[in-house]
């Protein structure tokens, strides 16, 4: 009955820690940008950062068990 619980709640904690994640990410790049003469060389990062993301959203849902959307 607990593993069940558990399993239950995967996909809130995988939507949660990757939102945590992204903020925790794009608020300073997009910070950077913002505000810092060099910020412009932070657009370089800017892709790479993107990808990390989609990556982490990819094993987050096979974490959770959710497949992928119809």
């Amino acid at each position: 009955m607990r593993n069940d619980s558990v399993s239950n709640r995967r996909p809130a904690i995988a939507v949660v820690v990757g939102l945590l994640v992204a903020l925790a990410v794009i608020t300073p790049l997009a910070w950077l940008i913002n505000t810092r003469d060099w910020g412009i060389l932070v657009m370089f990062v800017v892709p790479f950062a993107v990808w990390g993301l989609i990556w982490l959203g990819r094993r987050l849902a096979e974490w959770a068990g959710v497949g992928p959307p119809p």
